[in-house]
């Protein structure tokens, strides 16, 4: 079979789930059975189905085999905006009822003609002297102290996090990344030309073996992974396992990406305390201040400094000079600080409230953040149980989301917790538990 042949299948598939005959959920046959169909090799079936999971129409499960995707009728296999369901499990923006009127309270002033004119003159990737001098000290968490010359600043966290990449690994390289990871490293990697290489995890995340074994087999430039309150499993790396695993990055010499965005949830320092010249620290303001109010942070070792200004500069991924202001304001006076401590407690409460709305069924959760991972009962499957829960208003994310590698997704959904209102959160946790109780049969596809 030729190739456009393999491909008018695909197509074919594509029609009848644009067309409804085949809805998000339905199970396609095994691809042996689908070759016996359709007359076809085996081969040719599995490029049919490689076809389908690289459009984001399919997802397959492990141990389950493969269904049209929740997504199909958009095309992607990973969210992208905010879609106006009424309940938001899906996107993790921590927004606190007394958080505006901190910010006001921080940015009152900046309207006037003299301090809106600095504001509004265009930033750079260094920043000046007083934002990196004021960032660094606020960055600052138990042993780890940013050097002030070493920051380089994006528009926001998502920024950082593809300036990184471009600045360490080359075009055509490889990076090894969590298993089961945030799922914008996917998109970013893909439009710069880089591989992701999956590595094992387990209860105390990324293992250190998986990185010698990923290297020897693949020869990583860098990796990228979350050492605290990783997204989206929850789980902060012991001091043991730290240690464990910068010695196997120093030894191979990799430098690590160091994704920190959630770690002003935990009282861990960065890898960095432990390994300057090895780590490059990514934070950003969106979940610490607000979603609309973002600045990125990029803090790469001396040597790394420049390549990462240049990435900043050719990728357009510079801060204005209203967020460099707004920023330093917000930093310096403890508005930030304040916006933090409030968080943390608001985490706590609302993992508590999870807690015992989902007693009783598969969660890993840490007590300290805003998201968990709830592993479903055998007779729900991921895809089918977030197509059901859009039904009922809650938006969630399918574990296909977070896995690296096609096909290789545990059947789990995430659940972040920081954007409804507590009510709304409990009443759509006891939705959730009521449709776990019950079943697929009786929830999917119902009104």
């Amino acid at each position: 079979m030729s190739k456009s042949d393999y491909l008018r299948l695909a197509d074919a598939i594509a029609a009848e789930i644009a067309g409804g005959t085949l809805k998000p959920g339905d199970r396609l046959p095994p691809q042996r059975s689908f070759a016996y169909e359709r007359n076809i090799a085996v081969s040719t079936a599995s490029r049919v189905y490689a076809e389908l999971l690289r459009r984001g129409l399919v997802v397959g499960e492990v141990g389950r085999g493969t269904f049209i995707s929740g997504e199909a009728r958009r095309g992607m296999a990973a969210p992208g905006e905010p879609r106006g369901i009424r309940i938001d499990l899906e996107f993790n923006y921590p927004l606190l009822s007394e958080q505006t009127a901190l910010i006001a309270k921080s940015l009152a002033g900046l309207d006037q003609p003299a301090e809106l004119a600095a504001a509004l003159k265009q930033g750079t990737s260094g920043g000046t002297s007083a934002a990196r001098s004021i960032a660094a000290t606020y960055l600052s968490q138990g042993a780890w102290s940013p050097v002030p010359g070493h920051l380089v600043f994006t528009g926001n966290g998502r920024q950082a996090i593809a300036a990184a990449l471009a600045a360490t690994v080359p075009t055509g390289g490889r990076c090894g990344v969590e298993a089961l990871t945030y799922p914008f490293i996917k998109g970013a990697a893909a439009r710069l030309g880089i591989s992701l290489v999956p590595l094992a995890m387990d209860d105390g995340g990324v293992r250190p073996d998986a990185v010698e074994k990923a290297h020897r087999e693949a020869h990583l430039s860098a990796i990228y992974i979350q050492p605290a309150v990783q997204n989206p499993l929850g789980m902060t790396m012991t001091a043991a396992r730290r240690a464990d695993l910068l010695r196997v990055v120093e030894k191979l010499d990799l430098t690590v990406i160091e994704d920190h965005v959630y770690g002003f949830l935990d009282d861990e320092p960065p890898l960095a305390a432990l390994a300057p010249d090895s780590c490059i620290v990514l934070d950003s303001l969106s979940k610490k201040a607000a979603p609309g109010l973002t600045l990125g942070f990029v803090i790469p070792p001396l040597r790394l400094r420049e390549s990462v200004m240049a990435a900043v500069r050719s990728g357009g991924w510079t801060a204005s000079g209203f967020a460099f202001a707004a920023a330093q304001r917000m930093m310096s006076d403890g508005t930030v600080a304040e916006l933090t401590r409030l968080k943390r407690l608001d985490a706590r409460a609302r993992q508590k409230l999870a807690a015992d709305r989902l007693s009783g069924f598969e969660i890993q959760a840490n007590e300290k953040c805003y998201h968990l991972w709830l592993t479903l009962p055998p007779h729900w499957r991921s895809q089918s149980f977030v197509v059901a829960a859009a039904r009922r208003d809650i938006a969630l994310t399918p574990s296909t989301t977070f896995a690296v590698t096609p096909g290789h997704a545990p059947n789990a959904v995430r659940l972040a917790l920081a954007a409804p209102a507590m009510d709304q959160l409990d009443g759509a946790l006891q939705t959730l538990a009521a449709m776990l109780n019950a079943g697929e049969d009786d929830f999917y596809g119902t009104e």
